[in-house]
C-alpha cells in the first residue's frame, strides 16, 4: 500500500521507493530508508499534507509524494535479532 493510504495511528515498514530524482534524494535524507517503522500521526484539516513519525522525527508529507512510499503493515514485536532486525510477531 501507498504511505499516502497508512490510516491515522497505524504503522508500516517502507518496503520500496518509486520515487526518482530529487525527490527520491530528499525522502531517503529524512530517514524514508526500506525496513524503517513509519507512522501516520496526523492528517491537515485540508487533508494535505500528512505528518508521519519517522525514527523519532516527526516530518509532513505530501500526498502526491507519500503516495511514491510503498509500506506494508505487519504486526512487528519488540525483540530484534541478533543482526538489529526485528522479527514478525505470529498471529
Amino acid at each position: 500500500m501507498a504511505l499516502a493510504q497508512l490510516p491515522v495511528g497505524h504503522t508500516g515498514r517502507i518496503d520500496t521507493l518509486l520515487a526518482r530524482g530529487m525527490t527520491r534524494r530528499r525522502l531517503l535524507d529524512l530517514g524514508l530508508i526500506p525496513g524503517a517503522e513509519v507512522k501516520t500521526i496526523r492528517r491537515s484539516p485540508a487533508g494535505d499534507p500528512t505528518a508521519y513519525l519517522i525514527r523519532g522525527t516527526v516530518i509532513a508529507l505530501r500526498e502526491e509524494v507519500a503516495r511514491q512510499v510503498l509500506v506494508h503493515t505487519k504486526i512487528y514485536s519488540s525483540k530484534e535479532d541478533s543482526n538489529g532486525s526485528v522479527k514478525p510477531c505470529m498471529q
